[in-house]
């Protein structure tokens, strides 16, 4: 994969500024396009599309940040090219906040249809799907039932498109399909390659053995009405030994530091609670389900496990890494912002292999969403 970034904020001068860039290496198959949400979005889709090689693929979303191997970036665009030994297919669904299971489902079909492939006879050794939503539509749980549907085997990575606007009343997002623009919205793109890959995660939280049990939520499925058997802010806040109102996430002695994870077989997936409402109960980024018991985390070194991920484990997972896409939690990005720690953050990622990515709006590993954590898709050589 080469990687390019841009700073330039007329759309033309922008894309050949990024495929300048890319001068000399082989004709990529696929181009990702990650731009800061303040852009042009369709003037820059356009350009883009228009220097790219008319058999190579385009796809991408709006950001808050932009990710490579120089570091974490602001109101930039960032373009990894791919080739090499795969193919890939895409699919976009719409429809997001209407019917997110049937906008998965038309997403999954579409990719498999380019690649010639039935759903259900997809080979997960040989195929990954790569996955963008609208991130502030908050269906990745039902989106993804469309999409595992007919094969509950396939491997998926990914995260929701973003925006830099913390204001929930202005936030919105875009994907980048081809020569496509849309919104409420999500795309995957289906590789298939006998290359060595792997889908990956990496969080700085450790486990304490100390376990909680959801016994009571609300009607959405979004809120802890009681933990434990007890009101469900307290009980969390009894379990830190803080105020609730030292809960919320970003607090220095709240949620960030003490987040949840659901155990599944050695993995822990992060699933961060959001904030204490006054009426007692806990908000919740993902979906809940009454009787799931979840392990208490707590923080690690940020930037030191972040970084022991990028030099250890990716390569132990993937032979001759080549290429690494990467879906950042803006809850990490925030909570590295308060503590002052961005820039040994942003240091871990000189270590990674080739490197294009995002801050995106909550994250997808494995048919789960997830938060507070670095989903990756890596390719390597064999």
């Amino acid at each position: 994969m080469q990687t390019a970034r841009t700073t330039q904020s007329e759309p033309v001068a922008a894309a050949e500024d990024l495929l300048r860039q890319l001068q000399g290496g082989d004709t990529p198959r696929l181009v990702t396009l990650f731009a800061s949400r303040e852009r042009d979005q369709l003037a820059l889709n356009r350009a883009v599309r228009e220097r790219l090689p008319k058999g190579t693929r385009l796809v991408g979303a709006t950001t808050a940040g932009e990710l490579d191997n120089q570091g974490m970036h602001s109101g930039s665009v960032v373009l990894g090219a791919l080739s090499g030994d795969f193919e890939v297919g895409l699919g976009l669904g719409t429809g997001l906040s209407v019917d997110a299971v049937g906008a998965g489902a038309t997403a999954i079909k579409r990719a498999a249809q380019e690649l010639g492939v039935r759903q259900s006879d997809i080979d997960p050794r040989q195929y990954v799907g790569l996955v963008i939503d609208d991130g502030f539509r908050y269906k990745k749980e039902e989106l993804l039932l469309g999409i595992l549907e007919k094969n509950q085997t396939l491997v998926l990575v990914g995260g929701g498109a973003a925006d830099h606007e913390q204001d929930p009343a202005k936030q919105s997002a875009l994907l980048h399909v081809d020569g496509e623009v849309a919104t409420d919205a999500v795309v995957v793109a289906l590789f298939k390659t006998s290359a060595p890959w792997a889908a990956l995660r990496s969080h700085w939280y450790l486990p304490t053995g100390e376990r909680l049990t959801i016994t009571r939520v609300d009607d959405s499925a979004t809120r802890a009405l009681e933990i434990d058997g007890k009101p469900a802010a307290q009980r969390y806040a009894d379990l830190l030994g803080v105020p609730v109102d030292e809960l919320e996430f970003g607090k220095p002695r709240g949620f960030a530091v003490h987040p949840t994870a659901l155990k599944v077989g050695r993995e822990y997936f992060i699933r961060a609670p959001w904030k204490p409402l006054p009426d007692g109960s806990v908000l919740f980024a993902n979906l809940l389900e009454e009787g799931t018991e979840l392990e208490l985390m707590k923080m690690g070194d940020m930037a030191g496990l972040t970084r022991a991920f990028f030099q250890e484990e990716l390569p132990r997972r993937v032979a001759n890494p080549q290429a690494t896409l990467l879906f950042h939690c803006s809850g990490r990005m925030w909570y590295a912002g308060a503590t002052g720690t961005i820039p040994q953050l942003a240091e871990t990622l000189r270590h990674a292999p080739a490197a294009a990515g995002m801050n995106v709006h909550f994250e997808i590993y494995s048919g789960f969403h997830i938060n507070t954590t670095l989903t990756v898709l890596a390719f390597g050589g064999n």
